[in-house]
């Protein structure tokens, strides 16, 4: 049959199982928002504040999902608010498909009205990206893009469409995506030998989880290889709830604000078992020093991460899932018992500790954990409070901590929040920030409340920027330039007037009554946690230095 390209677009759509868009209209995209209406009964569009709230929002449905996250934007600006959360989706391997809109075909190249190359900009943060000059390619192109954006290591894909193509005709024939099947034959029963002698041969084994395992869902394999194993598990921030942090096996974090157990014993151990990591330098501190006494067997679906930071002694790449069920159905069960004994006496000797004294971040994420009893989904934005939220609230589940952990972008942990609790609207889903982070996109809130999506916000308010206070506290000699923020903004008051319910927190004493209020009333709700400007995230690893030199609180005394 014949249809226009807008027709085209949403028809293709609606052949990947896609019911929600995030977006923002104008001009280039007018044909499309005109087909969106009509198909609103099957395909829900989400208005959002900013087009930069789309792409996280977007972002955050496809983490809690596993699915393909989709926002659309129109040319110009449109399209270039859509590129930090397109470069946030990409430096974590998120799949979205990012659909823009530009000028017309004759008018391409010449700086016409709101036109720019969104496809060049994009083209280093992109798995690929695509332009539509010609709506006979529309329907191919559309189909294309959601396969690479799921398929091996996923990511972004951006399919921006000239305004003609849109509005011209072709012939249109509906396509059943093929089932993606799992990739099996990237490593050989060799590949596993290998892995399976160095883990026979070791006496202090580590493992070490990265997103990988939780992008493949791989949770199920995960565990039976840590019995297998018998080997203490770290993980990262991409990689948390792929093992229970309730489990006794569990050593924390890894890295630059890791637990001390889970940096000593990567350090002591003699084989360091990754499991879908890229070796991040914020996880290795000084590469030299890094796991200085072990071989490294590194499992991963990419090829290009291998020796790229890190060099390792053995790599079996593959989808995760598949490594490890190859894995679990050939090692026989191994014993570390003094081994794990040692771990479990760091555990005990070196707890995470917080001050009791006065309002602080870990006790209100301690709180929220007590209250939900883990079962909830946790966004952040970036700093100080994302690692208190990876510290302190344990996650036994996978794609229940949503973050951005490569790019570490401030702004997208409320975008993220929305479109994860669109995508599981019965599942409680709390964004925890910081006051500078908030300010970035607070915007979204009113995108919360505009369709009643029962989100909590909840505001770590020091009036500063803390985590670069912290540095500047430590390293640059308590010069906080530029980092406090002692204005008159009112978090309390804006929430209100955007139409949330909300809240401000001052004491202990009346932390647990608001935050059992935000959990029952099912709106959006915005709470303002009033902090001391100088709590710091402990454990810490100096930039530069090996994550064997971590230090608390009280050894930062000491010296």
């Amino acid at each position: 049959m014949q249809l226009t390209g807008s027709q085209i677009l949403v028809e293709c759509l609606k052949e990947q199982g896609v019911d929600t868009i995030f977006g923002y209209p104008g001009g280039a995209v007018l044909n499309i928002y005109d087909e969106l209406y009509r198909h609103q009964d099957e395909i829900r569009h989400i208005l959002t504040s900013h087009e930069q709230g789309a792409s996280h929002a977007a972002d955050g449905y496809a983490r809690s999902t596993g699915k393909v996250g989709v926002c659309l934007a129109t040319s110009g600006p449109g399209a270039t608010n859509l590129v930090t959360g397109i470069a946030t989706a990409y430096m974590d391997s998120v799949p979205m498909v990012a659909i823009t809109g530009n000028v017309a075909v004759n008018l391409l190249g010449k700086d016409s009205f709101q036109e720019v190359d969104i496809a060049g900009i994009t083209m280093p943060v992109t798995k690929h990206n695509f332009i539509v000059k010609d709506v006979a390619q529309l329907a191919d192109t559309i189909r294309r893009a959601f396969l690479i954006a799921q398929t091996g290591r996923p990511g972004p894909v951006l399919v921006d469409i000239a305004k003609d193509v849109t509005g011209n005709k072709t012939e249109y024939t509906k396509v059943i995506p093929p089932m993606i099947e799992r990739v099996k034959d990237t490593f050989s029963s060799e590949d596993l030998a290998t892995g399976i002698q160095m883990i026979e041969e070791a006496k202090k084994p580590v493992i070490f989880i990265g997103g990988g395992a939780v992008i493949s869902d791989a949770w199920e394999e995960v565990r039976e290889f840590v019995k297998r194993v018998d080997a203490p598990v770290t993980d990262t921030l991409m990689g948390k709830g792929a093992f229970s942090g309730d489990d006794p096996y569990y050593t924390g974090m890894l890295g630059m604000h890791g637990t001390k157990t889970a940096n000593f014993s990567v350090t002591e151990c003699d084989l360091l078992i990754t499991v879908g990591s890229r070796f991040s330098d914020r996880v290795t501190g000084n590469t030299a020093r890094f796991a200085k006494n072990a071989r490294i067997l590194q499992i991963d679906i990419d090829a290009a991460e291998i020796n790229k930071n890190i060099l390792v002694n053995h790599a079996v790449i593959g989808d995760i899932k598949e490594v490890l069920k190859a894995f679990n159905d050939k090692l026989e069960e191994q014993k570390h018992g003094d081994w794990i004994a040692h771990v479990m006496d760091m555990k005990e000797k070196y707890p995470l500790k917080y001050h009791e004294r006065g309002l602080t971040g870990p006790f209100i994420l301690r709180k929220l954990y007590e209250l939900t009893g883990g079962d909830a989904i946790i966004t952040t934005e970036v700093g100080q409070h994302q690692m208190w939220s990876a510290q302190y609230f344990n996650y036994k589940k996978p794609r229940t901590f949503i973050t951005s952990g490569g790019l570490g972008t401030m702004g997208y942990g409320l975008g993220a929040c929305i479109g994860a609790k669109v995508a599981n609207p019965d599942k409680t889903v709390i964004n925890i920030a910081g006051d500078g982070c908030f300010r970035m996109n607070m915007n979204e809130i009113a995108t919360a409340t505009r369709y009643n999506i029962p989100i909590i916000q909840i505001i770590f308010n020091n009036h500063v920027l803390g985590m670069v206070r912290q540095w500047q506290s430590l390293f640059y000699g308590e010069r906080y330039s530029y980092t406090t923020l002692n204005d008159c903004v009112d978090f309390v008051k804006v929430a209100e007037a955007m139409g949330a319910k909300a809240y401000r927190i001052t004491k202990v004493e009346e932390a647990e009554e608001v935050l059992k209020e935000a959990l029952r009333i099912n709106i959006p709700v915005v709470i303002d946690c009033i902090l001391e400007s100088d709590d710091k995230v402990w454990p810490m690893v100096a930039p530069g230095a090996a994550i064997e030199e971590v230090f608390t609180e009280e050894d930062f005394k000491a010296k």
